[in-house]
């Protein structure tokens, strides 16, 4: 992880698909999968991601899953 001087921000799913142009259930079906980053579980009825992690994985994808870089 990078360090940096700002606090670690936990975002809610409606940005996290907003960022990633995925619905809920893809996403989850892709944490299931070890594909995308788990959320954090706050409470019970409350789980938010890591921007960091979410912004990792975004930039892990550009290349494609498999590590295919995509054509420019």
């Amino acid at each position: 992880m990078i360090e940096t001087d700002q606090p670690e921000r936990l975002i809610k799913l409606d940005e996290v698909k907003r960022r990633v142009g995925l619905g809920k259930s893809m996403i989850y079906r892709l944490v299931r999968e070890e594909k995308f980053p788990a959320p954090y579980k706050l409470s019970p009825l409350a789980s938010r991601w890591s921007e960091t992690e979410i912004v990792a994985w975004i930039n892990d994808v550009k290349d494609g899953f498999e590590g295919k870089k995509r054509r420019v």
